[in-house]
């Protein structure tokens, strides 16, 4: 098979730490563009994807892209694709699909459309009125953007945030794509002493200590495509030898507290189901009294914002405490903290050396810096 196209979607403002990601794996072509970012590769590529991205959504394979400005337009471009290269006869080929900024905004009916345009290719190929739909699922996506289509099949299955290690988070969890990308902003390489002090179910340490290892996030789960009659099972053999290999083993000084005993017992469950137990450490501390010793580190973390579990004002009682713990902190310390509060800075009692805008889902947060 010549040369794949990929399409990984992140969330926004996370585009260009996967396109690092991406090149350090050695892909051609990698390109961020808004929420999403491209490459090309071989078909052992779509393995490597799937067990190594930490900052991606999904793996998308990208069958094709032409202008679809009405109905026929989106039938004729979608029929004319290969879909046979891909899905068997005995398929299940379900459909679904957004619009952004494009004269086809009816979901529901291009929906139908691709569906019937697909069901007739794979009919003429297979010589059969009514497919079976009985096999594994090649799960279609399309994307209308400015009256362009792209069309696309689903990879990954759930997506790349579940790393299979969270049985069932604390109330608002975070995303473990957003965890791992606030870690690798922090520039972590597993020498200093890491912290969390709101730890909850234990995602932010967790990545750390995955991070820390070069451990592939996505070993303890399945795909997808790993289904899929036509991708050789080996390559993700392959994929899976070429990922352990690339492991690091040492000790590193990783930690994460919170005031909750249950989401401290959750967080160690966690930590054992990613194989991180040996390089992880929770206990049940309070982040308005945290120190920590040494003279340098860095401090990870997601406080609770006021929107959702507590009320605004506990959430500015705990920022002012919390700064006053961090003011008694040695220089060489650094702190990395989302929030999406907008008064953060004046209640925490210090301006942020550096401010990054990020995304918690559909939540406007700052990454707010202390360098």
């Amino acid at each position: 098979m010549e040369r794949l196209q990929f399409a990984v979607p992140t969330l926004f403002g996370l585009e260009g730490l996967c396109a690092d990601e991406m090149r350090r794996l050695a892909l051609p072509d990698v390109r961020a563009e808004n929420g999403r970012v491209l490459c090309a590769g071989a078909a052992g590529d779509l393995p490597r994807l799937n067990l190594n991205l930490r900052t991606g959504e999904r793996v998308l394979l990208v069958l094709g892209s032409f202008p679809a400005r009405d109905f026929d337009a989106l039938f004729e471009g979608t029929r004319a694709l290969p879909w046979e290269d891909f899905i068997p006869r005995e398929g299940q080929f379900p459909v679904k699909g957004h619009s952004l900024n494009s004269q086809l905004h009816a979901v529901p009916a291009c929906q139908a459309i691709v569906k019937k345009a697909v069901a007739a290719r794979l009919g003429g190929k297979y010589g059969l009125n009514t497919l079976p739909e009985t096999g594994a699922l090649y799960q279609i996506q399309f994307a209308l953007m400015g009256d362009v289509a792209t069309l696309m099949l689903d990879t990954s299955g759930a997506g790349l945030h579940k790393r299979g290690y969270r049985a069932q988070g604390v109330a608002a969890p975070l995303r473990e794509t957003l965890a791992a990308a606030m870690v690798l902003l922090s520039r972590y390489r597993g020498r200093d002493p890491f912290c969390d002090p709101f730890c909850g179910s234990g995602t932010i340490p967790i990545e750390a200590a995955l991070i820390a290892k070069n451990r592939a996030p996505g070993l303890n789960r399945i795909f997808s495509a790993q289904k899929w009659s036509w991708l050789d099972k080996k390559l993700w053999m392959e994929a899976a030898d070429e990922a352990m290999d690339r492991e690091f083993h040492g000790d590193y000084e990783i930690w994460g507290g919170d005031l909750d005993p249950a989401a401290v017992e959750l967080a160690r469950h966690n930590a054992q189901l990613a194989e991180v137990d040996d390089v992880v450490r929770f206990d049940v501390d309070d982040a308005r009294t945290f120190h920590w010793g040494g003279l340098s580190g860095r401090v990870v973390t997601n406080p609770p914002y006021g929107e959702r579990i507590m009320e605004r004002k506990e959430a500015e009682e705990l920022y002012r405490a919390f700064g006053r713990a961090w003011s008694k902190f040695p220089e060489g310390w650094k702190l990395y903290l989302l929030s999406s509060h907008t008064e953060f800075e004046r209640t925490f009692g210090k301006k942020a050396d550096k401010k990054r805008k990020l995304y918690n889902g559909m939540l406007k947060c700052d990454l707010f810096m202390y360098l």
